[in-house]
C-alpha cells in the first residue's frame, strides 16, 4: 500500500481510536500494535517494549516529575493567594488595576507551577470573585483568568517545552530562554485588551474605597518572593552552566518544598503525601504518553509513513509560509481537541524535518506550537480551562466564558503573526545567552 495513502489511514485510525475514550497512551499503543501487526506481523509485538522504555531511557526526562513536583509544592499553599493580593494591594487604586494584577499573578503563579488549570483555580478562586464585585463584566473577569492560566505552557520553566526537547532532540535551555520573550509579549498583549474591555465598558473607574500603606504594600511581599527567588535561581543555574535541567529541577522541587513547609507551614504528613501523590500521578501519565508516543513514531517510521511524507512535502512547490500556515492550522485543530503533551508527542517527529527543510528555526517553531496549544486550552470543544472557570464560577455560563476568552485567542493569533514577522523575539534571547546555533 502506498505509504501516504497508509498515514490517512493511521490518521483517521487514531482520531476514531481517541475519540472512543480512551486515555491519550492507550489510544497510542492500540493504533500502532495494530497497524505494525497488520503490516509487519506479529514479531514487530517484540519490540514496541524495547521502543518504549527505550523512549523512557533519557535523563532529561528526570525534570519532568522535579518541575511537576515542584509546581504541586507552590499550588498546595497560599502562594496563589499571596500573588494576587502582593499585586492587588500595589495596584488597587489604578484604574483597571484589578484585571491587571490578576493576569500578572497568573503569569507569575504559572511560571512556578507551569500548570494551566492550577493558575485558573488559585487566582480565579480570589481574582473572579473580586472582580465581579467591582463591576467588571464577567466575560473580563473569567476570561481573564481563563487566558492567563495558559502562560505556564510558554513561560520557563514549562513541562511542554523539556517535551518538545525530548521529542526533537532540541536543547532544553534553549527552548526556556525562547519563550521568555514571547511570553511577556503575550502578558502584555493581554493587558491591553483587559484595560481596552474595561474602558469601554466604562469600569474605570471602580474602586474600592479601599487603601494600603507602604507598610502594608511591602509587609506581603516576604512571602513571595522566595518563589520568585527560586524561579530565577533555576534559570541562571541552568544558563550560568551550574547544572543540568534535571539537576536544577531537583533543587528547586526540594527547595520549593522546603520553602511550603516553613512560610505555609506545611507540616502536616497527609498535605505532603497530596503533593507527592498528585505529582506522581501527572508525571507517570506524561510518561506513558511519552513512551507510547516513541512506539507511535516507531511505528510510523517502520512504515515508511513518515518519510513519504517529508518526502512529498519536500515535492511541493508552495511557499513556505503557505505551509507554515497550513501547519498553524493543523496545530489549531490537533490542540481542539488534544492535550498539549499528546500534540507534541504526536507531530513534532513528523513537522520537524518539514519546518526545517522549509528554512524555519526549529526553536522558533516550538513557540508558535507553544502558543497553538495556549488558544486550545481556551477553545472548545476541549478547552480545559474554561471548564476550569466553570468548576470556579458556576454561576456565569459557559457560553460568557468562552465569550470573554475570544478576545484573549485573537491576541494569541496577533502573537503568532508578530512571530512570524519578528522571529527574533523567540530566538534572540536563546543566541544572546547561549550563542547562535550550530
Amino acid at each position: 500500500m502506498d505509504p501516504l495513502l497508509l498515514g490517512a489511514f493511521v490518521a483517521i485510525a487514531t482520531i476514531l481510536v481517541l475519540f472512543s475514550g480512551v486515555s491519550v497512551a492507550v489510544g497510542l499503543v492500540i493504533v500502532s500494535g495494530g497497524f505494525l501487526v497488520i503490516f509487519d506481523g506479529f514479531r514487530s509485538l517484540e519490540l514496541m517494549p524495547e521502543v518504549m522504555f527505550g523512549k523512557l531511557n533519557n535523563f532529561a526526562l528526570l525534570s519532568i516529575p522535579m518541575f511537576i513536583i515542584m509546581g504541586a509544592a507552590i499550588a498546595s499553599t497560599r502562594a496563589g493567594a499571596d500573588l494576587y493580593e502582593a499585586l492587588e494591594r500595589w495596584l488597587t487604586r489604578v484604574p483597571g488595576g484589578l484585571v491587571v494584577s490578576n493576569l500578572g499573578a497568573c503569569a507569575l503563579f504559572s511560571a512556578m507551577s507551569g500548570s494551566s488549570p492550577a493558575t485558573c483555580a488559585a487566582i480565579g478562586k480570589m481574582g473572579i470573585p473580586e472582580m465581579r464585585k467591582r463591576g467588571y463584566p464577567d466575560a473580563v473577569a473569567a476570561g481573564s483568568i481563563a487566558a492567563g492560566g495558559t502562560l505556564g505552557i510558554l513561560i520557563p520553566p514549562s513541562v511542554t517545552m523539556i517535551v518538545y526537547g525530548i521529542a526533537t532532540e532540541t536543547s532544553i535551555g534553549r527552548l526556556f530562554l525562547a519563550g521568555v520573550l514571547p511570553g511577556l509579549m503575550l502578558v502584555g498583549l493581554f493587558m491591553a485588551w483587559s484595560l481596552y474591555s474595561t474602558w469601554k465598558s466604562g469600569n474605570t473607574a471602580v474602586l474600592r474605597n479601599v487603601t494600603y500603606t507602604w507598610k502594608e504594600k511591602f509587609e506581603i511581599l516576604p512571602r513571595v518572593a522566595p518563589f520568585i527567588l527560586i524561579i530565577i535561581g533555576v534559570l541562571y543555574a541552568m544558563y550560568g552552566g551550574v547544572a543540568t535541567p534535571s539537576e536544577t529541577a531537583a533543587v528547586g522541587a526540594l527547595l520549593c518544598v522546603v520553602i511550603a513547609m516553613i512560610i505555609y507551614k506545611l507540616w502536616n504528613v497527609k498535605d505532603l503525601w497530596v503533593v507527592l501523590r498528585d505529582s506522581t500521578k501527572e508525571s507517570v501519565m506524561i510518561l506513558f504518553i511519552i513512551g507510547a508516543a516513541g512506539v507511535f513514531s516507531f511505528m510510523l517510521s517502520s512504515l515508511f509513513i513518515t518519510q513519504s511524507i517529508a518526502a512529498w512535502i519536500g515535492t511541493l512547490d508552495v511557499n513556505p509560509w503557505v505551509l507554515m500556515f497550513a501547519v498553524n492550522i493543523f496545530l489549531l485543530i490537533a490542540g481542539f481537541f488534544l492535550p498539549p503533551v499528546a500534540v507534541i508527542l504526536m507531530a513534532a517527529p513528523i513537522l520537524l524535518p518539514i519546518i526545517t527543510s522549509a528554512g524555519f528555526d526549529p526553536i522558533w517553531f516550538a513557540v508558535i506550537l507553544t502558543i497553538n496549544m495556549e488558544i486550545g486550552l481556551i477553545s472548545p470543544p476541549v478547552g480545559l480551562n474554561l471548564y476550569v472557570i466553570n468548576g470556579i464560577a458556576p454561576d456565569i455560563k459557559l457560553k460568557t466564558i468562552l465569550q470573554g476568552s475570544l478576545p484573549y485567542v485573537a491576541c494569541m493569533v496577533v502573537a503568532i503573526i508578530l512571530l512570524c514577522f519578528f522571529p527574533g523575539i523567540a530566538t534572540w534571547l536563546p543566541n544572546a545567552v547561549m550563542g547562535p546555533a550550530l
